[in-house]
């Protein structure tokens, strides 16, 4: 690595550090922010067209960024994230960048407002490295729904990285950043960071504003950080949690300072074992990896308490029938006529069925026909209201087994990244890839993905531990106590 500064050269690569490393480099001034991107870009140079994470690299606002950091530090006026290079998911807007959601349709679309999330990122300094790949508009376990490119595993480049925000997940695993941000509808965040072998959280619906989050389905979607490990989870975490009066469903609830709960003990800790997640058919190294895992948090004092979760068994059901509806409504306004891509037609309504008919992909297609059919005159109460019904059987389940533990902790998939291709042409078999995920977000409560192990294919494994609603900060606490105590975070794939 060759930097051209007036300062001595790093020992360590930097694009491998985490944000807590390069924090203490930087407010040292042993490192400039501009060195810091000049590492990460490089890296891009490197791996890139391998990995396809990206959608766009901001290379011009990035060093703009970086010297407005540099700067700042110089002055001593540095946020938690300045000179930090971060990757955003290109379905949360950001002004004058292209914002795509990985979809023909919105592919030349620039936002003329900038996220509630990027907007606290900026106000500590953050530096955009860019818009990673997605499947289309959230909508996928594996992003190969991406019209643009599909992304792959750092760790077996003919595996996926898991979706939907696999471009971020597959960034960070591969060292392309330092760390991002996706979103979590059904297991976004969490699904991809296992398969990639870095951590993912999944806040409480309402602990972060959902301002600028292009929408998939508004009562499940949330924005969260993925990154190297637990530390700097809590560190992100602290910058975007918060009530927004820019959202209607931004709760108005305290936020702590969640990387003061790093490093407390987990002795006493009660965690529930749900058996309902413990299933005939799992990948049996991931059985077996998490349930070391457990084991392994009981040697350092918690106590494991089998409970049951009974209407897991209706979460997928009742997942693809709510969050199908929600994505029929707000994908009604991409039309070709205010923004986005505009197909030729006879008439009005012929340039609308050709926009969408060329704009939207199959999956898109599908989820879209599903939620139509579900909220149809004659079909709303047999399926939109019974799934509405469930889904609060499924968080009451949560409920009662929160009155006798701390968190849960479960598998994050039931297998290992699958090959690209693998399922491709079996919907039901890719949303089964969501089964250990899905019922949190139907409940609303958060969660966390973190590495406790790899299969004998060297192909990661993901430990969840799922909390109280707004009780991100035991989450942590756990995830923190489990890693370090291990070394399966250390681990990077060899590119």
């Amino acid at each position: 690595m060759h930097i051209t500064s007036a300062f001595p050269e790093p020992i360590v690569k930097l694009n491998e550090l985490s944000i807590a490393e390069l924090r203490r480099l930087l407010d040292n001034r042993e490192v400039s922010a501009q060195d810091v991107l000049n590492d990460i870009m490089g890296r891009i140079d490197a791996v890139e067209d391998r990995v396809g994470a990206y959608v766009t690299v901001t290379r011009d606002a990035a060093r703009a960024m970086a010297e407005r950091a540099d700067s700042a530090l110089a002055a001593r006026r540095a946020g938690l994230l300045t000179g930090i290079p971060l990757a955003i998911k290109d379905n949360i807007c950001t002004m004058g960048i292209r914002t795509t959601c990985s979809s023909k349709i919105l592919y030349n679309f620039v936002p003329p407002y900038e996220s509630s999330v990027t907007s606290r990122f900026a106000e500590h300094g953050y530096v955009l490295t860019g818009k990673t790949n997605l499947d289309e508009f959230a909508m996928g376990s594996s992003t190969e729904n991406s019209a643009f490119q599909t992304t792959r595993n750092p760790w077996n480049l003919e595996c996926v990285p898991g979706g939907s925000s696999g471009g971020s997940a597959a960034a960070v695993a591969a060292n392309e950043c330092i760390a991002a941000l996706g979103s979590d509808t059904g297991g976004s965040i969490r699904q991809p960071a296992a398969l990639c072998g870095v951590v993912g959280l999944k806040p409480t619906y309402g602990r972060v504003s959902r301002y600028g989050l292009v929408a998939f389905a508004s009562s499940l979607d949330q924005i969260g950080p993925i990154t190297k490990n637990v530390t700097d989870a809590a560190l992100m975490l602290n910058v975007i949690a918060g009530h927004d009066p820019l959202d209607s469903t931004s709760a108005p609830v305290e936020v702590p300072d969640y990387a003061s709960f790093l490093g407390k003990e987990v002795r006493g800790l009660r965690i529930g074992i749900p058996k309902e997640y413990f299933i005939d058919g799992m990948h049996q190294e991931i059985d077996h990896s998490v349930r070391s895992a457990i084991r392994q948090l009981e040697s350092l004092g918690a106590v494991p308490v089998e409970v049951s979760l009974p209407h897991t068994a209706y979460a997928v059901a009742t997942y693809y029938i709510l969050a199908t509806s929600e994505a029929s409504s707000n994908l009604a306004r991409y039309d070709g006529v205010k923004y986005g891509f505009r197909a030729k037609g006879k008439d009005l309504v012929d340039m609308y069925m050709q926009t969408r008919a060329e704009g939207f992909g199959p999956e898109v297609k599908r989820r879209i026909m599903l939620g139509t059919y579900a909220l149809s005159a004659g079909y709303y109460d047999a399926y939109y209201k019974k799934g509405q019904q469930v889904r609060t059987l499924i968080k009451q389940d949560f409920d009662k087994v929160f009155e006798d533990v701390d968190v849960i902790a479960t598998p994050t998939t039931p297998s290992p990244a699958f090959r690209v291709g693998e399922k491709a042409t079996d919907p039901l078999e890719m949303y089964l890839s969501d089964i250990f995920t899905i019922s949190v977000n139907l409940a609303g409560v958060p969660a966390i993905s973190l590495p406790c192990g790899f299969t004998g294919g060297n192909l990661p494994i993901g430990l969840q531990i799922i909390g109280r609603s707004f009780d991100e900060a035991t989450i942590l606490q756990a995830a923190y106590a489990f890693e370090q105590s291990t070394s399966w975070h250390t681990r990077r794939p060899l590119l």
